[in-house]
């Protein structure tokens, strides 16, 4: 139970009464905005309404409104759907309420579009464990968060994780947590947020370092491409193309009416009729306002955003295996597709295709084509956000999944029951087939706490003249350069 909570950006008086598990505590579903609902829809995060009494915060709050998962990928990426309109929610796992720990926000991904704080992989008890207060946050997704036809203020859901770092700010300390030393870190679009955060005016101060798990810089969209989106959601749902007549549309109808377009454009990824979307395939995402977000983050870093903030950025091996592998889709791609798919992405194919099969013996245009699209997509947007950003630590997770005979390899999402050290978590058995090295865990779990208490993570700053990052395997060390020579063919491409 939590009892009523002070003003807005002002300490709680009281402290909070949390469950406690395992020696340590933690308090759930607690609001850290008021319900997005009604007159607060389509608006910028409001404060929290006080409250008389106690609040039960002993279970998980509702999560943001997002479409069920259904195929191959259901299974593998763990979901947690709670209805509710209170979604503007966070979690806190605290060993002692009384200290001044680091701390650690985790923006969950999901393509901007799914996901939540409160799936059971999240579980902070370690972190708690190993001296971090670690707190886990709910956020608008898809048309909700990112919808722009250019009324209203963008990127509602970028301002939510802001908001919800200031909650942190003026009341992590009643949880034992020094608002001093924040870490935001995320997965996937959770660590395109963290970067994007990095180049917000409105966040800034709000984290000393920040954490970005296979996401970096480059994902937003511009206000044409937006508009391209939000018009033709817009017709999907027969209503006039502006917030107003999107927000009378019944939530259920809004997020089929999401899923449709995500399809169209699946199918058809021309530019001219998604801009940027046709490459990335994610309709809702950031857009480059001019405000909010005044440029796209990787403009903004290599121009000194984020400068007082430590990073720590990396991706998997092999990213793009995730969305190839359990689909199928990686038996159907022969070398046409991959000399395309390798001229989409902006790379010479013939020499492209030549160097990357040259280092991997025995693969096939799929495996090829795979590797391409992991380093577009994460690999090489992380390399030029350390870059740009000039003292960054970079990694690489490379452990291979076993799962799916060993074709699922070192994917998307693999990292995360290994940087939470919640190996056991029912969830996560899928992707890891149950056979996850806990001494890997233990070594990826300790380089993420390290950083958040010290900035150093256990090897050195990578930059232009010193390309040197930790590779995490079986036998992780330290590498400098690796893969240089697929690197370079994407110099002025990316």
């Amino acid at each position: 139970m939590v009892d009523r909570p002070a003003h807005r950006h002002h300490r709680p008086r009281e402290r909070p009464r949390h469950r406690h598990r395992h020696g340590r505590a933690r308090v759930q579903g607690h609001p850290y905005a008021a319900p997005p609902v009604g007159p607060n829809r389509f608006q910028p995060p409001r404060p929290v309404e006080p409250w008389t009494g106690t609040r039960d915060a002993t279970r998980f709050g509702p999560t943001a409104p997002q479409a069920d998962s259904s195929g191959p990928l259901a299974d593998l990426v763990p979901r947690s759907l709670i209805p509710g309109d209170d979604y503007l929610n966070l979690n806190v796992w605290t060993a002692d309420t009384t200290g001044s720990a680091p701390v650690m926000v985790f923006v969950h991904g999901g393509a901007f579009t799914s996901g939540s704080g409160s799936i059971g992989g999240y579980d902070g008890t370690r972190f708690a464990r190993d001296g971090v207060v670690l707190v886990t946050i709910n956020y608008r997704l898809g048309a909700d968060g990112f919808l722009w036809l250019g009324d209203g203020v963008p990127n509602l859901g970028l301002l939510d994780q802001v908001a919800a770092l200031e909650w942190v700010r003026d009341n992590i300390a009643g949880f034992g947590g020094d608002p001093a030393n924040v870490t935001a870190f995320g997965e996937s679009a959770g660590a395109m947020s963290v970067c994007t955060l990095l180049a917000m005016p409105s966040a800034r101060g709000l984290f000393r370092r920040a954490i970005a798990q296979s996401g970096a810089g480059h994902s937003v969209v511009s206000p044409t491409t937006a508009r391209l989106i939000g018009t033709r959601l817009a017709a999907i749902l027969g209503v006039a193309p502006n917030r107003e007549a999107i927000a009378s549309v019944p939530m259920a109808r809004l997020l089929d009416a999401q899923t449709r377009i995500a399809t169209e454009i699946g199918a058809k990824p021309r530019a001219k009729l998604w801009g940027e979307v046709a490459r990335n395939l994610m309709p809702f995402e950031p857009v480059v306002d001019g405000e909010v977000l005044p440029a796209s983050p990787i403009e903004c870093i290599a121009s000194g955003a984020g400068s007082d903030v430590d990073v720590l950025i990396g991706t998997n091996a092999e990213e793009a295996r995730l969305f190839v592998v359990p689909t199928g889709l990686i038996t159907k791609i022969n070398s046409m597709v991959l000399h395309l798919g390798a001229r989409r992405y902006g790379l010479p194919a013939g020499s492209a295709v030549r160097r990357y099969r040259a280092n991997r013996p025995g693969s096939t245009a799929g495996d090829v084509l795979a590797a391409v699209i992991t380093d577009w997509y994460y690999r090489i947007p992380a390399v030029r956000l350390a870059e740009a950003h000039g003292r960054s630590h970079v990694y690489e997770f490379a452990w291979r999944s076993p799962a799916y005979d060993g074709a699922l390899g070192a994917c998307h999402v693999i990292e995360l029951p290994f940087v939470f050290d919640n190996l056991d978590e029912p969830a996560f058995v899928a992707i890891t087939d149950g056979h996850a090295p806990q001494e890997l865990a233990d070594a990826v779990h300790r380089a993420w706490v390290e950083f958040a208490a010290t900035g150093d993570p256990g090897w050195p700053v990578y930059s232009a003249d010193h390309r040197v990052g930790m590779v995490f395997d079986t036998d992780s060390a330290t590498v400098v350069d690796d893969r240089a020579d697929e690197r370079v063919l994407w110099d002025g491409r990316r």
